[in-house]
């Protein structure tokens, strides 16, 4: 489909003003610069294993987003390490969602997608996306039960 992990990043700079007005807050900012690093590190694996799930064959897909959830599992994880609630965990990856999500739109109306494609596509990314989020939850709630 031609989504790459690049246009992706130039996508969430594009976000960033309205990250960082909320990331200013909380857990987050007791985070070192290397913790911060390997946050971010995650989440371009999480973006990566994403983006070529959508762009594979079903059987190739499924072992890719399984690949994914655990990135998302160990993001969930390493976030209650670090203090997060479950709630400021859900609202980062919100945050990491809606951007990627508003990317795919974007290239799908650049691809002139016809209506079925372009939802298959979407639908596919909400599905993929759903999957994270319970994985990122488990992750968190398995941590914080074990601290």
């Amino acid at each position: 489909m031609g989504a790459s992990s690049d246009r992706m990043a130039r996508a969430y700079r594009r976000a960033r003003p309205y990250v960082q007005s909320r990331e200013s807050t909380g857990w987050f900012t007791s985070l070192t610069d290397a913790e911060r690093i390997t946050f971010r590190e995650r989440g371009m694996q999480l973006l990566g294993d994403l983006l070529r799930q959508l762009d594979v064959e079903p059987d190739q897909a499924a072992v890719l987003i399984t690949a994914a959830e655990g990135h998302a599992r160990d993001y969930g994880a390493d976030a209650a390490r670090h203090g997060a609630t479950l709630s400021d965990t859900v609202e980062a990856f919100l945050r990491f969602r809606k951007p990627f999500v508003d990317e795919l739109a974007v290239l799908a109306r650049r691809r002139r997608l016809d209506t079925s494609e372009a939802t298959a596509l979407l639908v596919d990314a909400e599905s993929a996306l759903d999957r994270l989020l319970v994985a990122l939850m488990t992750g968190h709630t398995a941590q914080s039960r074990q601290e």
